[in-house]
């Protein structure tokens, strides 16, 4: 059988037994039923629908008089609400305002609700009354309806069977599809037209942070919070309104991107799946700015070229000129001019083909401390005295993975420009710190003017500055280009005093990569010994191998190596570690390590077989990348 086919047929054989039969949720919910319980209370399609109210229900029939006269409807109503919330099972019988009589049986379910059977007995009491009435007059009619009582006893064990069979499946197919749901990274769930939700996979505090995670009766307004309730209630309501939209916005609390699909139900509620696609979106605004600079460097790289030529012309020129004899001061004067302006022009040019080649991102493990301190040593020389530098790394420590040329490059320009701003007097400050372990965020602020209104709009626009003459208006495109680059966000505003920029890169923690078991391929006997001991200072076993045969066979007859550190040109054996790395490939990480230049083309071999240590190394050098290996 199909697991799609068995809800269906589930229902089928629950229309063929003759009891009335209802379950209801822990939320006072009806999760089904089948045609003879409409039939025995003649309810409307609306009390029979999944999602139906349990009080709704027993209203109608109170209204209608199914119960006889009651005094206060409410009251009767909120006794019977009550009842149901803290089920017990039971059995009983009742006359009906019909004058029929029915027996109501009901069992709870261990994950909350209940199972209902109701039976009409009118026949069964009236051949009881019947009895009783002719007592001294037994005979074979006693007999008739004996074995005629009988006989419904045999249907309804048979139907009580029916029904524990169905209860199991119900039972069964409801853990399997819970089981799916909550095995699913996103959020799915289910709101009534009250905006209470009816169903829920429990991800929602894995999808948005610091929400609660059992939410079924919760409304979604109490269950999101005020920021994004109000921003997902215009979707809502078009679902509410019978039209699917999907939505993304930024979850204030939690600093995560979250993308919400909102499916109209057809009864007035919606079906809501949320994602975090935290992740997504920052590996979508870096994949746009590649893109932009490859558009810009295809646009540029010719007009560049050609402007460049023209640049040596007028230099060449303007360079004879200045040799020819008798010539008048003033005409000394325009050309020290006209070759500092074409000098000035190649400059810009240089600074337009860094923007739009660049180099590729080459995140490490970063210590956020140290990289912070280098930064401050090297402002430090180039602010005035009367300007105060203040860096604060806060409450960050330990290693994560970023790009750490460039987050310098772009504090250092970001804190250049503050000086440039502040005078020779005044403040600046550099903090740094963990957004909802989300984002990595770097501020600079500082006590001068603040940005103009058009630095606000355009200080991040190519060529935008507001230092005149002195300023290329590359820097902030600059900063802005490599953030964006990382998928990061770059931000400019103003405060109380001064102006202030926040830099933001997704954080990324580096795994901690000690404990390994390191098979160290070198040759030379003395620097084996020093990359032995390096490798156990960081808390790695070793094991040792002087060339490629030798540590091909240790890989197979130790499984445990986590990871191969060789050398490259290897004197035993016309092996090299390229060869080495080749072989490995897809068993064992391998990790090269060579003096060679970049020209040589064992070099350019062994940057396409693994990731490459230029030999002299440091510790930390070696730290990073082992780092970077294992995040991949």
């Amino acid at each position: 059988m199909q697991p799609h086919t068995t809800p269906s047929l589930t229902a089928s054989g629950l229309n063929l037994i003759a009891q009335g039969m209802t379950i209801y949720d822990h939320d006072l919910r009806l999760a089904v039923c089948n045609a003879p319980f409409q039939q025995m209370f003649d309810l409307p399609d609306a009390l029979v629908t999944p999602g139906a109210s349990f009080r709704e229900t027993i209203t109608h029939l109170a209204v209608r008089g199914e119960y006889g006269p009651i005094d206060d409807i409410e009251t009767f109503v909120q006794e019977r609400v009550d009842q149901a919330r803290n089920f017990e099972a039971h059995y009983m019988e009742r006359t009906r305002a019909n004058g029929r009589t029915i027996s109501v049986e009901g069992s709870p379910l261990p994950q909350g609700g209940w199972v209902t059977v109701y039976t009409d007995i009118s026949q069964t009491k009236a051949q009881e009354a019947l009895l009783r009435a002719h007592a001294s007059d037994l005979g074979q009619q006693v007999l008739d309806h004996a074995e005629a009582l009988s006989a419904t006893n045999r249907q309804l064990a048979a139907t009580v069977t029916a029904l524990e069979e169905a209860k199991r499946q119900l039972t069964r197919t409801e853990a399997h599809t819970r089981l799916t749901t909550e095995m699913m990274p996103a959020h799915l769930a289910h709101v009534d037209a009250n905006g209470r939700y009816t169903f829920s996979n429990r991800k929602l505090n894995a999808v948005m942070p610091g929400r609660p995670s059992d939410i079924v009766g919760m409304t979604i307004a109490d269950a999101l919070g005020d920021f994004a309730y109000g921003r997902i209630a215009p979707a809502l309501t078009s679902a509410y309104q019978g039209e699917a939209s999907v939505f993304e916005f930024t979850d204030n609390a939690s600093a995560r991107r979250i993308r919400g699909s909102f499916t109209p139900d057809g009864t007035g509620g919606a079906y809501i799946m949320s994602m975090d696609i935290t992740e997504e979106t920052q590996a979508r605004v870096a994949l746009q700015q590649t893109r932009r600079r490859t558009l810009a460097a295809q646009m540029t790289s010719g007009l560049a070229h050609d402007f460049s030529n023209l640049l040596t012309i007028i230099l060449g020129l303007q360079s004879k000129l200045g040799r020819l004899p008798d010539l008048p001061e003033a005409a000394t004067e325009m050309i020290d001019g006209t070759l500092a302006a074409t000098r000035r022009g190649g400059a810009l040019l240089n600074a337009i083909a860094d923007m739009t080649a660049g180099r590729a991102m080459r995140p490490a493990a970063t210590d956020i401390q140290t990289l912070l301190g280098d930064v401050q040593m090297l402002a430090r020389s180039t602010l005035p005295d009367g300007l105060t530098l203040i860096v604060s790394p806060g409450a960050l420590s330990g290693a994560y993975l970023l790009d750490p040329g460039m987050v310098q490059d772009s504090l250092l320009n970001l804190i250049l420009n503050a000086r440039d701003a502040c005078g020779t007097r005044g403040q600046i400050t550099l903090a740094a710190q963990a957004v909802h372990d989300t984002w990595l965020e770097f501020t600079v602020t500082d006590s001068g003017p603040g940005f103009s209104t058009d630095a606000l709009e355009h200080g991040c626009d190519p060529f935008f500055t507001t230092k005149g003459a002195e300023g290329s208006g590359l820097g902030l495109p600059m900063v802005y280009d490599m953030t964006k680059r990382a998928g990061g966000d770059l931000k400019l505003g103003n405060g109380a005093a001064g102006a202030h920029v926040r830099l933001r890169l997704p954080l990324r923690h580096a795994p901690d990569v000690s404990g390994g078991l390191v098979l160290l391929v070198e040759d030379d006997a003395a620097l084996r010994e020093h990359y032995r001991d390096m490798l156990i200072d960081l808390g790695h076993s070793v094991i040792e191998a002087a060339g490629v045969d030798e540590a091909i066979a240790l890989t197979a007859d130790l499984p445990d190596i986590a990871l191969v550190l060789s050398d490259v040109n290897l004197g035993n054996g016309s092996r090299t570690g390229v060869d080495l790395a080749v072989q490995l490939t897809g068993t064992v990480p391998v990790i090269l390590m060579t003096s060679l230049t970049s020209q040589d083309p064992l070099f350019r071999a062994a940057t396409q077989a693994a990731p490459v240590l230029n030999k002299p190394f440091e510790a930390r050098d070696l730290l990073a990348l082992l780092r970077t290996q294992v995040a991949a």
